[in-house]
């Protein structure tokens, strides 16, 4: 539904500049624009794209709106000021309540609650909870005795194996694979002998998760997703995990198990995290990190290398590590030449 202007500014505790009766039908980019339209400068790099928007209204701070002709609402976050109203014209998050698609299976015992949709061939197992206000998508499977929060989503295809429980508000996109067997095996002169995993998946509220993400299940102990947690696409999260509350981690990261990793920390792209180590609170790792050993955290890390025969890896970063020294050595040769 398009809302005014004064709407949004009253709604969000925003300052607005122009007139409050405009209304606001969507959001779009700054550049080019579209009329009838919300966008936002957040970035002072993309200020000259300002002058030429042809957005209705924009999202700045208060000095950026004083110098701006045309109509704004301002914030001292123009970003989250502008996340919170698209939220208000993403038609994805609407869907039919209390409704249960005819090919659905639900299974004995499961308790729906109230205002909860369904969607075609999706599998409830028995036993299994889903909270108020739930969306399950097409093709998606909960587990046995698994439990969803209230407001979860689960877009299409998305597994959630026995025992799993996800807190409220968590948004789960498709082919997401939550509590699959974690990568257990003994080895033997004949072969890999199976460990079983009996432990679970634990997952805080508002967590999102993106496409084809498997969080396996712990090996005894559960693994742990704690609340504000955002995953990307495509990353591995192996058994018995630990991901402290709001740390965000990009795609195509593979965290090994037993690795603990803070609060508030960021993972880039493609990084390779190894098992059994920490990562405290407040770190960053840049794209294509190769984390091997604990990081105390806080501070921003990089630093990947090429896979190599094991020795000459060793041989290599040792010398790595004395290059400071020499370099001070020629200095001070270089000094005792002048």
């Amino acid at each position: 539904m398009p809302h005014t202007l004064r709407e949004l500014a009253e709604r969000f505790a925003l300052g607005l500049k122009g007139d409050p009766a405009l209304t606001i039908h969507g959001v779009c980019g700054l550049s080019p624009g579209r009329p009838g339209c919300l966008s936002y400068l957040a970035d002072p790099k993309f200020h000259k794209q300002l002058a030429g928007t042809a957005a209705s209204a924009v999202v700045l701070t208060a000095p950026a709106a004083e110098a701006y002709a045309g109509a704004a609402l301002i914030a001292p976050n123009p970003l989250l000021a502008f996340a919170r109203i698209a939220a208000l014209f993403d038609a994805y998050r609407d869907f039919p309540a209390d409704s249960v698609h005819s090919t659905a299976v639900i299974g004995a015992g499961v308790r729906l609650g109230p205002g909860s949709c369904i969607g075609p061939h999706a599998v409830i197992a028995d036993g299994a909870e889903i909270g108020d206000g739930c969306f399950i998508g097409p093709n998606c499977v909960v587990g046995q005795r698994a439990q969803l929060g209230a407001g979860v989503r689960l877009a299409s295809q998305v597994f959630v194996w026995h025992g799993v429980r996800i807190g409220a508000r968590c948004n789960i996109e498709p082919g997401a694979v939550i509590g699959g067997r974690g990568f257990g095996n003994a080895p033997t002169p004949e072969g890999w002998v199976e460990v079983p995993q009996l432990g679970s998946v634990v997952i805080g509220d508002d967590v999102e998760i993106g496409a084809n993400t498997c969080i396996d299940r712990g090996a005894l102990e559960d693994t742990i997703i704690e609340a504000g947690v955002k995953i990307d696409n495509l990353v591995q999260i192996a058994h018995n995990v630990h991901i402290g509350a709001h740390t965000a981690i990009a795609a195509c990261v593979g965290v090994a198990g037993s690795t603990r990793i803070g609060e508030r920390c960021l993972v880039g792209g493609a990084c390779g995290i190894s098992g059994h180590i920490e990562i405290g609170d407040g770190v960053i790792l840049a794209a294509g990190s190769m984390v091997t050993k604990s990081l105390p955290g806080p501070g921003h890390y990089a630093g990947p290398l090429p896979a190599a025969l094991a020795r000459d890896w060793r041989r290599d970063i040792a010398r790595l590590r004395r290059l400071e020294h020499l370099e001070s050595r020629v200095r001070a040769l270089e000094e005792l030449k002048r």
